[in-house]
């Protein structure tokens, strides 16, 4: 075992400096620094010593004590479940031969080393980021490697684990993690409980992960007014933390550098530590997926230090700058001008339209698992809500759906590969969630604010408010992905008939139909595009005031397009029906051309038969569709890795025509999954020409 230096508390000190020399304790960091010291053997960095066979075990680990888990307990069940959320660990999918901790080997890939876990904050939050750096004992600092993995959608800390995680620490690299001001952070406002750092619970005045910025007698009042509520920390920080996403991924490599020189670095007779490892002579991968890789760009725009040496990220969630100076084409298909709508703005858009268009005809029969999470008889209501609002045309349902679908792929610009894809996130509630957090956070709305009358909460068999279960409480920290539905919290519509019930059962007011809580939908979009969704006159008072808030909250999270030369490599889906690629990747790559022309270092693999969360691929209807993305992930960190360390030249951007396998009785094979090629065929390139970004079909 290599000796550290760090010990297992280091406690607040240090002077600010413009630019730390990467021996001293960072300014940011807020409190203690924990170290542990995994051996490999009962417990790791990777897989928290479940090992390959135990992160594809379907029986997740218990708590000895389910009302006082342990904090080894609940970061051992934090990283299966996050591991899992993002892989497909179903046999034949691809888990254990082309990706997974023991791949190519015969043990079960346990990784020893340090982890070093610390809060910080960005100038002008107090909001408290988690950072972790993972340093694997088989670390070289004669070739240091460092990789970052912000974590994917709202997750918390180790929501990177089984993507930058893995491949990082495979590599011996140190992997540094951030949850990016998102994560569990769960505040229970009747009993003032949030979780510390650690996950544990504690109803002390003590640092935590997030608690609600009420006083006593407003949480009183609240409580009173809305019992049994949560705050959630993505959603009610008030921090807009999309904003700081590129300066948490930076402070994170700050962090990552400063942990690995007081191991590494030489110790000089005054006590001090050199900085030996350092960013000329370390090789940095920003890195990620969805969120994650949207922020690990957004730090590669923000870095002025040289900090990042290249970029390898996967389904990036960015909302491009608006440039309607160029266009997209895929085929001969329609011209997409109108493309980098914003997050808010096709999520809120797909929340109140895809419920009706899962009845359109050709994906209410097809489209995998449809008919499970979305009852026709839902699906009918919205359809007559929208009919009457004027939203859709059509007397039959079958007619009202298809202009439902027409609006969302025609109007909207969401790719049709997505459709068959989309019904199940509606069923899950997605678009929903999603499109209720990221509001509140472009507004920086706190709780009591109940934007659009939607709060979080528990519900019974009935939809009925109730209190969440202590037992599933105590395991919030290791079960949320940070954005509910998660972990027993749910979304409540406080504007149903009859009583506050669970959006998703909730019978609208102007309706009187269980509609999936379309008043609620229709508010948040509103809110996403400043105007009246029915009357389409703007929107006026109030709501006027957060759609102002939201468009600035959203303005703040624009990306640039300027990745300052540096190499760097996206894989994206194209039935990618979360982040819909003619708002976020395809206009990115179109900007950054822009911005950099020739000078661009960025190359574009857009995959078949490839969506965004490769989880779905173990469901039958779906695995014999998709393949995995996380795949061509992987093979895009080994593209930049070989560019940086051995001059390997990056392949041109492509389309990587895949094969389905068709049966899930036949394991994915190299058939199935051609690699990106190095001089792929001339119908295959992706192209910028004159103002155009060109997608073969």
């Amino acid at each position: 075992m290599k000796r550290f230096m760090l010990c297992a508390l280091i406690g607040a000190s240090g002077v600010a400096v413009a630019a730390p020399p990467f021996n001293e304790r960072p300014d940011f960091l807020q409190g203690p620094v924990q170290s542990t010291w995994y051996d490999g053997v009962t417990n790791d960095l990777l897989s928290a010593g479940l090992g390959a066979s135990g992160l594809q075990n379907p029986t997740p680990p218990a708590f000895d004590d389910a009302l006082n888990p342990t904090p080894a307990e609940l970061r051992r069940l934090a990283i299966y479940n996050n591991y899992r959320a993002l892989v497909d660990t179903v046999p034949g999918g691809g888990y254990g031969r082309f990706f997974g901790p023991a791949t190519g080997t015969d043990g079960e890939g346990l990784i020893a080393g340090h982890e070093y876990l610390a809060y910080m904050t960005v100038p002008g939050s107090d909001t408290p980021v988690t950072v972790i750096a993972q340093v694997p004992d088989n670390f070289d600092p004669r070739q240091p490697c460092l990789v970052t993995a912000p974590s994917s959608g709202s997750r918390g800390i180790y929501g990177a684990i089984g993507t930058a995680g893995e491949w990082g620490l495979k590599k011996g690299c140190a992997v540094v993690y951030t949850d990016k001001g998102t994560g569990t952070g769960a505040h229970n406002l009747a009993t003032n409980t949030a979780q510390r750092i650690d996950g544990t619970l504690t109803p002390a005045d003590e640092p935590v992960q997030f608690r609600a910025e009420l006083s006593d007698q407003e949480r009183a009042k609240f409580n009173a007014d809305w019992p049994d509520r949560f705050a959630w920390k993505h959603a009610h920080s008030r921090a807009n933390p999309e904003a700081d996403w590129g300066r948490h991924v930076l402070q994170s490599i700050e962090f990552g550098f400063y942990v690995l020189n007081e191991g590494y670095g030489r110790a000089l007779g005054n006590g001090e530590i050199l900085a030996t490892i350092r960013p000329r002579n370390t090789l940095v991968i920003a890195s990620s997926v969805s969120n994650g890789g949207g922020a690990s760009v957004r730090a590669a725009e923000l870095d002025d230090r040289g900090l990042i040496d290249g970029i390898a990220v996967s389904e990036p969630n960015l909302n491009p700058v608006v440039d309607r100076s160029f266009t997209i084409r895929q085929g001969d298909g329609p011209v997409i001008s109108d493309h980098s709508r914003s997050l808010l703005d096709y999520t809120t858009a797909l929340a109140v339209y895809q419920g009706c268009a899962n009845q359109a005809p050709g994906i209410r029969d097809q489209a995998p698992l449809n008919s499970l999470f979305n009852p026709p008889a839902v699906g009918e209501n919205i359809c007559q809500s929208l009919a009457s609002k004027g939203l859709v045309t059509g007397v039959t349902v079958e007619e009202q759906a298809a202009d439902a679908l027409r609006i969302l792929n025609e109007e909207l610009g969401i790719q049709p590969e997505q459709n068959l894809l989309a019904p199940v996130h509606f069923g899950l509630s997605v678009a929903q969630s999603i499109g209720m957090t990221y509001a509140n956070a472009y507004g920086r709305a706190g709780v009591e604010d109940r934007l659009c009358g939607i709060s979080l909460a528990a519900t019974d068999a009935f939809g009925a408010v109730t209190p969440l279960s202590p037992a599933s409480e105590a395991a919030l920290f290791a079960t949320s992905n940070g954005i509910p539905p998660t972990g027993g919290v749910n979304l409540v519509n406080d504007g149903a008939v009859g009583q506050p019930t669970l959006l998703a059962a909730s019978v609208s007011t102007s309706s009187g139909l269980a509609d999936h809580g379309l008043d609620a939908l229709l508010c948040l979009r509103a809110l996403a595009t400043g105007e009246d969704p029915v009357t389409g006159d703007p929107l006026t008072g109030e709501q006027a005031l957060w759609s102002d808030r939201i468009a600035e909250g959203i303005s703040a999270v624009r990306a640039n397009g300027d990745l300052q030369g540096k190499p760097a490599v996206f894989v994206t889906g194209r039935a990618d029906a979360i982040l819909p690629i003619n708002h976020t990747s395809r206009p990115y790559v179109g900007l950054n051309r822009r911005v950099e022309g020739k000078h661009s270092g960025l190359r574009y693999y857009e995959i078949l038969n490839a969506h965004h969360l490769d989880v779905l691929n173990g469901f039958p209807g779906i695995a014999e569709r998709y393949v995995p993305l996380h795949h061509y992930y992987f093979q895009a960190l080994d593209l930049v890795w070989a560019h940086l360390a051995d001059k390997r030249p990056l392949p041109p951007s492509q389309v990587v025509r895949t094969v389905p396998r068709g049966s899930l009785t036949m394991p994915l094979s190299e058939a199935n999954l051609p690699v990106i090629s190095p001089e792929p065929a001339p119908q295959d390139r992706i192209v910028f020409t004159g103002s155009q970004l060109r997608i073969p079909e």
